[in-house]
């Protein structure tokens, strides 16, 4: 703003000096010295007309000319661009400010807000933030698995930072990454009763976005998303002028200056221009067809199809324009339509046979509204008498106002009136009521006559009032306003003097209207009063408007105009200069002519020296508009402009304002942006191919620089082009210019070099499958641009051909790439055996999470040729395969730390359909089987060497055992054997296992035994070899062999149990040595261990099973026979002892007779019970040792089943013996508590009902039961309360 004391001049030269600061100066020239041509020069080198210096001064050093030449050439250059940018930016405006052709798309699909690295560098802190434990979002360790993965290979990978810097990611692809890998975790996940999988989707979603927006206000986002969206989807005028001097680089007052002196804000001018280019257009199409300049067209019948095609489209322009209503904003104005052809009457304007309009076409409707305010100097009437007022247009209805008291006439009552009249005839009328009996009506005091029109002023104004004869109010005065609108369709009206050859033939003033009946007819008509219908009226079109001299010989009218056409000329007159202006003007928009008529005194105040003068400046801007340079740009006809080559320049600058805005737009436009660049095209006729060539340029370029553009872009502009050059006409246009096919060749060359670079790329170019459906675009795209035409598909073995081609080099590309992120080369070169294997290992992770996330990502696009898929893999696979190779040459031999690079490829490998058992995986497992067959080989030497070494110096001392829980432990899988034999190390449980102990068991050898065993088939199990055949030969060799050495084991413990039994002693003093019982226990294991270690399925290996498990059962039997043989002997010593007190031997004789004469002088004690309790000590004691270190319940019980069964067979045999004789006492107490206590404790050991009541027991119970009853009569001092009866409740 300029400050409101500043002179005009001030201001001026302000203005003067901005203009010199954006334009340089501004020279006049036609519109074609807008583009750039590069500047003349003389045969010396140097820039014609340049100026020379002048006096003797020394002459600059070449460098210095050769610089200031540049610097020159430079700012002429910038000035010829920022010149055609203004030139443009006119054309735009005027787009933007009168479309007929297109409107905003709605349908367009939503961009999101693109991210950038600073927004991503934020997301890593936040997502760390969290997993550092710094967040107050509550999580479980699933979901924070899920964000450690997705932050480890999402959000910290390369891919998807360098696809941020080229603009092509959202935060809504970040979403959908995360949440496709949550839904693979939650399906994993086991089913909880009452809580849904979808429901945990829905929580960790949540909790993700919480992440994602950190500590923002949660309210504030989503309201700035919102206004974002609505600007993304639909833009104000206001809102496109400033995005397209954003994009042209214009300032703000060049649109203030440009605007007003277009009038852009007028749509009548707007829409006159229209007629002007549309009618320019046509002209030009006609000197085409005259002077036979065509352009170059394929074939020569397209240059007469061409000029057709030009006039087709403007005549579908100009019935776009027709469709519109006359004013946008008015009330509607229902007129009757011309009847009239398209392809006739667009084209022969001016034409004598044309249908003209009639009087009733023209009819106008205008509303009136009167405002009755006051009247002044009624004196007549008493101040206490009624007076009103009434009103009426004349024809119409007549409204009264309210009453009021003489002394206040006051009223401000508005009347509502409508009328055709352009000239309407009021009439107000003041009356009083009448006082007499017999009065009939209402005294008139007074009323007033108004001719009003649309120019009349509308503010109130007093008015005479003429009255009645002899009246006293000589001076009344009414206070009324008068507004009669202007309809939309009326475009100007006013008092003119005219003469005409055909209407208006005598000159005099009359009251003309212009009148628009449809966008292209305007009528001059003229009016009397009271009259709806014209008096007469001209059809314009054709006619040509100008400012002309005062004609002598016509009386009235001081400023002259006319209106002229072939035939017949129009003089027209106004009072003064200014409504000339504006009647001129008006009519010429009217007219649709392409010259601008100029009053004589400012042509001369513009171009004083002379000269034509072409402008289009509005007379109220033409002073400032020429002062800043911009009539040049204004005044230019669009029509001698290549409007292709600037619109080649708008849709490059638009495009590249487009990639570097907020949104994520893979180069679609906004809709803003198509609606503009539609109506240019439509407006300017821009053909369509021309448009999305340029367009395939642009996109391509930028693709090849680095941007993420839409597939599916690419493929609508190339299948338009492709469509259009071969004949399919897509917009109607059946003419093919030879610059069109060349460039569509060009086109499709580069685009296709393009697409097969992206495929090999497309890791790269789609990281993580974004963005969504581009790889599988760009394969269909690729598929169009392989055929030769529209119509001939091209053969799926040309396509897969190409593709496949691609997909080769994609693996080296993949694999380099992968390389020199893992840094191998380096190492491979320099580093030891051991740190080669180490980075082939990580190499190889690498290389899995590669070919998983192809398969993740982008097998979806590659569904129609998952083969290719495949071999692409085999291809990566054997770029890896040098690099494994090399490292596993450098390993010494029999070295075991190469099998997990095994086990970790062949589980990525072996649940692939494809790759399984393919060429990388059979070189493999080449490379691996002669390992495994050596490794297994050592392992079974070295287990046999363990064995025969371990039970020649076993202890057989009791170990704890980790058998039982090694399914559930990581075990360490290869061992590392030395090469010596001999010297193999026996493998020990380690010591890292400690806590798993849990059972006394078996010996130490045996343990390592059968630890190695499982070991080893469990190492050779997690292989998982994929050959089904040799998978077979490792298992049956490695059962067949677990049997062997189970059976060793079998016989040599039976040995050592024999020789170990066989140095015990018979007596009571026999305890059971723990070392027995850990032989017990080494068998008990083996029989456990061969249903894992020996069972496989089928005949031959079932029956070698069947002999080791029978193997084992013969051998616990024999161990049992001879455990039981050992402590029966014991009984059998007890029982020869007792036999010496049998009746009738001499020892027997000597104590009965010893005792009796000892009896007579003294207490002889008698025989106590030390032998059946020492007896009884030595069961229970080896019973509770057997029950406490045996494992086996089965083999317990089947032990003391029998050990009870041969004591009551050995006492029963002795008792059979004696079958004559009597027991001695002592013998019967004793074999009484002998037999009941054994009984009694081999039930509490669980010895069945059926073996304890034997007919043995029987036999033996009613022996002693007989001997008790005889010893009872016979001897007075009995048993001493010894019985065969129940006696439980013995002591003892």
């Amino acid at each position: 703003m300029l400050d409101p004391s500043s002179s005009e001049e001030e201001s001026d030269e302000v203005l003067e000096e901005e203009r010199r600061e954006v334009l340089g100066a501004a020279g006049g020239g036609s519109p074609r010295s807008l583009l750039p041509p590069p500047p003349p020069r003389d045969p010396r080198g140097r820039e014609a007309g340049g100026a020379r210096a002048a006096g003797p001064s020394p002459s600059p050093s070449p460098s210095v000319l050769s610089e200031g030449r540049e610097e020159q050439e430079r700012l002429q250059r910038e000035e010829r661009e920022k010149r055609l940018r203004l030139q443009l930016y006119v054309f735009i405006a005027r787009c933007i400010a009168h479309p007929f052709n297109a409107k905003q798309p709605t349908d367009m699909a939503r961009r999101q807000q693109k991210l950038n690295k600073q927004q991503l560098q934020i997301l890593k802190e936040r997502f760390q933030a969290f997993l550092n434990g710094e967040t107050q979002i509550v999580a479980d360790e699933a979901f924070c698995n899920a964000v450690r993965s997705y932050y480890e290979v999402f959000l910290k990978s390369d891919r998807v930072a360098r696809m941020v810097h080229s603009g092509g990611c959202s935060a809504n692809d970040f979403r959908d990454v995360f949440k496709k890998n949550i839904e693979k975790r939650v399906r994993s996940l086991p089913e909880i009763d009452g809580l849904s999988k979808e429901t945990v989707l829905s929580s960790w979603l949540a909790k993700y976005d919480a992440i994602y927006r950190g500590e923002e206000d949660f309210c504030k986002q989503p309201n700035r998303m919102a206004l974002s969206a609505v600007s993304e989807l639909i833009l104000s005028k206001e809102q496109l002028y400033e995005m397209f001097q954003q994009i042209l680089g214009i300032k703000k007052l060049e649109h203030q200056l440009i605007y007003n002196a277009c009038q852009l804000d007028n749509g009548d001018e707007q829409a006159a221009q229209i007629r002007r280019e549309l009618d320019g257009r046509l002209q030009l199409a006609e000197q085409m067809a005259r002077e036979r300049k065509f352009p170059k067209f394929i074939t020569r019948e397209m240059e007469n199809m061409y000029i057709e095609e030009l006039r087709s489209s403007v005549n579908l322009l100009m019935a776009n324009l027709e469709s519109l209503p006359v004013s946008k904003g008015g009330p509607e104005f229902k007129l009757q339509k011309l009847k009239r052809s398209q392809n006739s009457a667009f084209l022969d304007i001016g034409d004598e046979n044309e249908v003209q309009l009639s009087k009733s076409d023209v009819v106008l409707s205008f509303t009136l509204e009167i405002v009755i305010m006051e009247v002044q100097g009624l004196k007549s009437v008493a101040p206490n008498r009624i007076v009103y007022c009434t009103m009426e247009v004349e024809g119409g209805e007549k409204l009264q106002t309210d009453q009021a008291e003489a002394s206040r006439p006051q009223w401000g009552t508005q009347g509502d009136f409508t009328t055709t009249h352009p000239r309407p005839v009021v009439k107000v009328k003041l009356f009083t009521e009448s006082t007499g009996v017999l009065a009939l009506e209402d005294k008139e005091l007074g009323r007033v006559v108004l001719y009003p029109t649309s120019n009349s002023p509308k503010s109130p104004d007093l008015h005479k009032m003429i009255v009645p004869k002899n009246s006293q109010d000589s001076d009344l005065k009414i206070k009324l306003a008068v507004r009669m609108d202007k309809p939309p369709h009326m475009k100007h009206c006013g008092y003119l003097y005219a003469l005409g050859q055909k209407v208006w033939k005598r000159w005099k003033k009359r009251y003309f209207v212009l009148v628009q009946v449809s966008q292209y007819t305007f009528a001059m008509c003229s009016y009397r009063e009271k009259k709806s219908e014209p008096q007469e009226l001209m059809q314009l079109e054709g006619y040509t408007v100008d400012y002309t001299a005062p004609h002598t010989g016509l009386q009235g009218g001081r400023m002259f105009f006319n209106a002229v056409k072939e035939g017949d000329t129009v003089i027209f007159a106004s009072d003064d200069e200014q409504d000339r202006i504006l009647w001129v003007q008006a009519m010429y928009r009217a007219t649709g002519q392409s010259y601008k008529p100029v009053p004589a005194s400012q042509a001369q105040k513009m171009n004083p020296k002379g000269g034509n003068v072409n402008t289009g400046i509005s007379p109220l801007y033409t002073d400032r508009g020429q002062k800043h340079g911009m009539d040049e740009f204004i005044s230019a006809n669009p029509c001698k402009f290549d409007h292709a080559s600037l619109f080649r320049l708008l849709q490059r600058q638009t495009l590249d304002h487009r990639l570097n805005d907020s949104y994520s737009c893979l180069g679609w436009f906004s809709p803003g942006q198509v609606f503009v660049l539609d109506e240019y095209c439509a407006r300017y006729g821009v053909r369509g191919c021309h448009r999305h060539l340029c367009y395939l340029n642009e996109l391509i370029e930028h693709s090849e620089n680095g941007s993420v553009i839409d597939p599916t872009l690419l493929h609508y502009s190339f299948a338009f082009c492709a469509s259009h050059v071969h004949g399919n006409r897509p917009d109607g246009i059946g003419t093919v210019s030879v610059e069109e096919k060349e460039r569509f060749e060009e086109i499709k060359d580069r685009l296709s070099s393009l697409l097969e670079n992206q495929i090999s790329h497309f890791r790269y170019c789609f990281p993580f499958g974004r963005p969504e459906g581009a790889l599988k675009a760009t394969l269909s795209l690729l598929e169009r641009v392989l055929m030769k035409d529209i119509a001939t598909p091209i053969p799926a073995e040309e396509v897969k051909k190409v593709v496949r081609k691609c997909l080769e080099k994609a693996a080296l590309i993949n694999y380099t790439r992968l390389t020199e992120y893992a840094k191998i080369e380096e190492t491979m070169n320099q580093a030891t055996p051991a740190r080669k294997l180490e980075e082939v290992l990580h190499l190889a992770e690498l290389c899995i999470e590669v070919l998983q996330q192809n398969e993740e990502h982008h097998s979806e696009a590659f569904a129609w040729w998952p083969e290719l898929l495949a071999e692409h893999a085999e291809k990566f696979l054997s770029l890896y395969s040098v690099d494994m190779d090399s490292a596993l040459e450098a390993q010494p031999q029999d070295s075991w730390d190469s099998f997990p690079l095994f086990q970790l490829l062949n589980n990525a490998l072996r649940n692939d359909t494809f790759l399984c058992n393919g060429k990388f995986h059979k070189h493999l497992q080449e490379i691996f089987v002669p390992m495994v067959i050596r490794y297994i080989d050592l392992m079974e030497s070295s287990i046999a060497q363990s064995i025969h070494r371990g039970l020649e110096q076993e202890s057989w001392q009791p170990v704890k055992s980790i058998t039982n829980s090694l399914p559930n432990v990581a075990l360490p899988k290869v061992p590392s054997l030395p090469l010596n034999l001999p010297q193999i190390p026996s493998f020990t449980t380690p010591t890292w296992m400690t806590s798993l102990y849990d059972s006394t068991n078996g010996s130490a050898t045996s343990e390592d035994l059968f630890w190695k065993l499982d070991a080893l088939q469990m190492f050779v199990f997690d292989l998982h070899w994929p050959e089904p055949e040799f998978a077979h030969h490792l298992e049956q060799r490695l059962k067949l062999m677990a049997t062997d050495m189970i059976e060793a084991c079998v016989k040599r413990t039976r040995i050592a149990f024999e020789l170990k039994l066989q140095k015990t002693n018979k007596s009571t003093d026999l305890r059971i040595p723990s070392s027995l019982c850990t032989m017990f226990n080494v068998l008990v294991d083996a029989k456990k261990q061969t249903a894992k270690l020996c069972i496989l399925d089928g005949g031959q290996e079932q029956q070698y099973h069947s002999k080791i498990d029978d193997l084992i059962e013969e051998t616990v039997k024999e161990i049992i026979s001879l455990l039981v043989s050992k402590v029966v002997s014991v009984l059998e010593g007890v029982l020869s002892k007792l036999s010496r007190y049998d009746e009738g031997t001499f020892f027997s004789s000597l104590v009965s007779f010893t005792v009796k004469a000892a009896a007579k002088y003294v207490d002889v004690p008698k025989p106590g019970m030390d032998l059946a309790d020492t007896y009884i000590m030595f069961v229970r004691q080896n019973q509770d040792i057997l029950r406490e270190k045996v494992n086996e319940e089965m083999y317990i019980e089947k032990l003391f089943d029998q050990w009870y069964s041969s004591s009551m067979k050995v006492i029963c045999m002795w008792l059979a013996d004696r079958l004559d004789l009597q027991l001695h006492i002592y013998q019967l107490k004793t074999l009484i508590k002998i037999v009941k206590k054994t009984y009694r404790d081999f039930r509490l050991q669980g010895v069945l009902e059926g073996t304890l009541n034997s007919k043995t027991y029987d036999t033996v119970h009613s022996r002693l039961t007989v001997e008790e009853a005889t010893v009872s009569v016979t001897d007075a001092g009995g048993l001493q309360g010894i019985t065969m009866k129940d006696s439980d409740e013995e002591e003892g």
